[in-house]
């Protein structure tokens, strides 16, 4: 055999041991090569889709995509935000609307690359898995031909025979939880399959966590309800504010039970830099599933479960109560009106609606509506102005404009319930406060003029609390694809996949040479310390001749690295 055959079968033997270290598919490039024909291109489509490259492009594509959602409301999440940002923005507005920045998780741009990145990682986990699979099932490789070439090699001589040398490396290595059986004259083992378990389990993770976010869109509802102190809510559909879900979503599944809002408690910080700044919000519900009623706390980030729902305390406000009486002196309004805040110290704004029932001095049908602010302790006195300078309710004061006509409810259009639509109505002009508006304290009433009735701001303020009811059934299964992920992770990055030869044969003088080899999926200066481990361990059945003392070293030259040409563990 010539020098040249002998070296080529080297090699060949070297990348035989090597080979397998890895499931990652193989690096495909048409450059400079033959013309491709259409089912040569789909194959090199699906290659680079499949590609590590390309899912990391993908990735970095899907997070770059969610920051429009987070930075430009979304119709999704709040309508009214919306259309606000599309009035204070009308150059902005044609062109966020092209690229469905206000409904970023449903555009078209966004689901393709989702879907695309499910594919991708589809693509990669199959093949590897099934490569995988044939691995665990094979045994590793014989020994290459030069055990000198690998990066880390030991050699001594010994006295024992070589096969009692073999049995004895057989028993250390298994003994290490190694994979390990004799081929020819070498002892071959391999460990650290979990790498590419976890590689593959951080894979299928990421798929987990994309079908959990489907699913969860899918299947999701969530809806919010603003309830006063004393007032509850059941769980139906004609019960919510306002309410969205996902396009699978029947109303039939949402969850039966109801609660009722007993009383919030919220304290502030009373001095210091920090005045004003929410230290305990809490409301004290009864809930119930249609069985006798339970007590529960909703705190901040603290929901109440009950069921495959969840309902979270997102906001809160003051609703003074008030009562309205017509010109004959009748009652026509008696209730609690939410006050929706403006700013951090609840200073609030609100509208008051009459819209059945009343009349005035000369039995005349009308409706009446008053425009609100709310101060929970009043500041501005001889200013001209009025705020809240502290979010508790110290000292209250509500300022009430009035007016009297069509309130337009009736008119098709949706309104706001905390504005007033007064295109249809005349204001009242009044004797106190600027002629138009008065400042009231509790218990004080503001007579309008003409006989028109009085306005009563009673000395009982409630408080409200605005609750969002969300059922995501994916939430579970994402939580569980990111403790995977994360598990799967650690795996791939900790835990070193490598071989290990032990070579036993009987020398031109008859003494026994012993060589131990080992090679890693990368390099590593771990696998020549657990090298020279194994070595110690074995010179106890195969104790090295007096003239030769064992020595673990990494080779001078190491050898290329036999591995294919591969990528990276994606």
């Amino acid at each position: 055999m010539s020098k040249t055959d002998t070296t080529e079968s080297e090699r060949a033997g070297d990348e035989a041991a090597g080979a397998q270290l890895s499931t990652a598919p193989l690096e495909e490039t048409v450059i400079g090569g033959p013309t491709l024909g259409v089912v040569g291109w789909v194959r090199w489509f699906w290659r680079q889709l499949t590609s590590m490259r390309v899912a990391l492009i993908l990735l970095f594509m899907l997070s770059l995509g969610a920051v429009p959602g987070s930075l430009v409301p979304q119709t999704s999440a709040d309508e009214l935000k919306v259309q606000a940002f599309k009035a204070a923005h009308p150059t902005l507005t044609p062109l966020y609307e092209k690229l469905q920045f206000f409904d970023v998780y449903s555009s078209v741009w966004f689901s393709a690359i989702y879907i695309l990145l499910f594919v991708s990682l589809i693509g990669c986990i199959v093949p590897r898995t099934w490569q995988f699979v044939g691995q665990l099932r094979s045994r590793p490789p014989g020994a290459p031909r030069r055990l000198t070439r690998l990066p880390a090699y030991t050699t001594w001589r010994t006295e024992a025979e070589p096969e009692q040398v073999r049995e004895a490396a057989l028993a250390v290595l298994k003994g290490r939880r190694f994979r390990a059986h004799t081929a020819g004259d070498a002892v071959a083992a391999e460990k650290g399959y979990l790498r590419e378990a976890g590689n593959l389990a951080f894979h299928v993770a990421l798929i987990v966590m994309l079908v959990a976010f489907a699913w969860g869109q899918l299947f999701k509802s969530e809806g919010g309800k603003l309830i006063v102190e004393g007032d509850g809510f059941s769980n139906t559909l004609t019960q919510y504010d306002d309410f969205k879900s996902g396009s699978q979503f029947g109303t039939d599944e949402l969850e039966p039970f109801s609660f009722t809002l007993n009383s919030f408690n919220g304290t502030y910080e009373k001095g210091g830099p920090q005045r004003g700044t929410p230290r305990t919000f809490e409301a004290d519900v009864t809930y119930s599933q249609g069985g006798a009623g339970k007590k529960a706390v909703i705190r901040v980030n603290e929901p109440l479960k009950v069921g495959d729902s969840k309902v979270y305390l997102i906001a809160h406000g003051y609703a003074p109560v008030v009562t309205v009486k017509d010109g004959r002196d009748k009652t026509v309004f008696h209730g609690a009106v939410p006050m929706l805040p403006i700013d951090n110290n609840i200073t609030s704004t609100g509208a008051i609606k009459v819209m059945d029932g009343y009349r005035d001095k000369n039995g005349k049908k009308e409706q009446l509506g008053f425009t609100a602010l709310f101060v929970p302790t009043f500041a501005g006195a001889g200013s001209g102005t009025m705020f809240s300078q502290f979010p508790a309710l110290d000292f209250p004061v509500m300022a009430l404009t009035g007016y009297h006509g069509d309130l337009r409810v009736n008119s098709g259009l949706p309104q706001n319930v905390y504005q007033l639509n007064t295109t249809k109505m005349k204001q009242f002009k009044i004797d106190k406060g600027t002629g138009v508006a008065q400042r009231m304290l509790p218990g004080e009433t503001m007579t309008l003029p003409d006989g028109a009735g009085s306005i009563t701001f009673e000395k009982d303020v409630k408080e409200w609390a605005s609750f969002q009811i969300s059922q995501q059934p994916g939430n579970g299964l994402a939580l569980a694809g990111a403790l995977a992920a994360i598990a799967g992770l650690t795996g791939s990055l900790f835990i070193q996949r490598r071989r290990i030869w032990v070579r036993a044969v009987r020398g031109e003088d008859g003494v026994t040479v012993v060589e131990m080899a080992g090679l890693g999926r990368s390099e590593s200066a771990k696998l020549p310390e657990e090298l020279g481990d194994l070595a110690v361990a074995l010179t106890v059945q195969a104790p090295p001749t007096a003239e030769a003392v064992p020595d673990t070293e990494t080779a001078e030259e190491p050898a290329e690295d036999p591995a294919p040409s591969g990528e990276a563990d994606k």
